[in-house]
């Protein structure tokens, strides 16, 4: 593709794209970001772009995509930018409240280091970054279909582990109670 022609789908496909961005992100300035880091991704796909039989379908997809990723980042805003504690006072949460949520965050951290690395990459990757299929895929160079199973068996793993954890825990109430 030319840069003549990209300059065209630029002009064709620039308002349907931020419209489609607007409609998620509610906020013009990352809107107009996200247009442009489509367009980014498309003129760095260069000759491949050639290969697509609708270059609109697959920049809308890919819009799409990128602002889902924007609002999932938004999620874990706060978390960077406070203490984990603070981010739980937040919410005026009882103090009980607060001390359940912070050990489960204990818990959950202690289980996703013993991960195997492969595992623990890719869920610090995606859950706690925030990052984006294609984000982890370019950076790991692991196909998407392999990353998502791979991310599934870490969720699993967690999971499974949580839970024999979360009965252990209740397992010993039980016991105090019957003592007390």
């Amino acid at each position: 593709m030319t840069r003549n022609d990209f300059n065209d789908l630029v002009r064709q496909l620039n308002r349907n794209l931020y419209g489609y961005a607007f409609r998620i992100l509610r906020n013009q300035e990352e809107s107009e970001d996200a247009v442009q880091e489509v367009f980014i991704k498309l003129w760095g796909m260069g000759k491949k772009l050639d290969t697509y039989t609708s270059i609109q379908a697959l920049a809308t997809t890919m819009i799409k995509n990128l602002c889902i990723d924007k609002t999932r980042k938004q999620k874990h805003f706060l978390r960077g930018e406070y203490e984990e504690k603070d981010f739980y006072n937040m919410d005026n949460s009882s103090p009980l409240t607060i001390m359940e949520d912070s050990e489960t965050g204990d818990i959950l951290t202690q289980i996703i280091d013993q991960l195997p690395d492969a595992y623990k990459l890719v869920i610090n990757m995606r859950e706690i970054e925030g990052l984006s299929y294609e984000e982890i895929s370019y950076k790991t160079e692991q196909n998407i279909n392999t990353l998502r199973v791979t991310l599934s068996r870490a969720r699993k793993i967690i999971r499974e582990e949580y839970n024999k954890y979360h009965h252990e825990r209740r397992g010993f109430k039980e016991v105090d109670r019957q003592v007390l």
